[in-house]
């Protein structure tokens, strides 16, 4: 059996309470297919080089498979059942991870990631086992704290994205640990074990769906793209 170098994990674990509508965002249909399946797409250049594992809530395993089947879907996949939290949906994908590999992890209501964040996300993960996808804030920010608030520099900080690409056993060694609340995104969990997290540059087209309104703006940079590539 050869040994898989690079894993690309989907989390679809999540209820998507803010996006108000009983149907979860991923699986709502913009430009003619579910959101998830324009995500999966988003990850063409490593078709055929790397295994997918989507992570959904067990209550959603079957309409996802009937949609594959409605839709035509046939893009090779694992399906893997998710936890009360990111951390534990995660952590039960890793379960089916080899050793020695690289491990991309991305929103599965992230299906504007470009071509170019993800070579990019990998060139600097196999150089350095880490990497982390961000884009400058342009809105002014402001800090507060017991009631008082205070202008802050925009420069100090940035957005984070995914896909967020870490090799094998770091990934491992973070999530054998005791899920805390702060664990928000991977980038965290894997920095509190100490390890040093690298920064690449990500898209801003590259938005997380959660509400309506972003299904809109979806599915008009889609049709820009296709409309380019036409």
């Amino acid at each position: 059996m050869t040994r898989t170098e690079i894993y690309v994990v989907i989390v679809a674990g999540g209820k998507g309470i803010r996006f108000g509508d009983e149907t979860p965002k991923q699986f709502h249909r913009v430009a003619g297919k579910p959101l998830l399946m324009h995500t999966f797409e988003a990850f063409d250049l490593l078709l055929g080089k790397a295994e997918f594992i989507l992570v959904l809530p067990e209550m959603e395993i079957g309409r996802w498979k009937h949609l594959c089947v409605d839709y035509d879907f046939q893009w090779p996949h694992r399906i893997v059942e998710g936890g009360p939290t990111r951390f534990h949906s995660v952590k039960n994908a890793l379960h089916f991870v080899q050793d020695r590999s690289l491990v991309f992890i991305h929103d599965a209501v992230r299906p504007l990631v470009s071509e170019e964040t993800i070579s990019g996300a990998l060139k600097v993960a196999r150089i350095h086992g880490t990497a982390v996808p961000v884009v400058p804030l342009t809105d002014s920010l402001r800090q507060v704290e017991n009631g008082i608030s205070r202008a802050v520099s925009r420069e100090q900080f940035r957005q984070v994205q995914t896909p967020q690409v870490f090799r094998s056993e770091l990934l491992k060694k973070a999530y054998g640990q005791t899920y805390r609340e702060s664990f928000t995104d991977d980038a965290g969990v894997i920095e509190s074990t100490g390890q040093m997290v690298h920064l690449v540059d990500g898209n801003p087209d590259n938005i997380k769906v959660t509400r309506p309104g972003d299904l809109g703006y979806v599915e008009a940079v889609l049709f820009q793209r296709n409309e380019s590539d036409n």
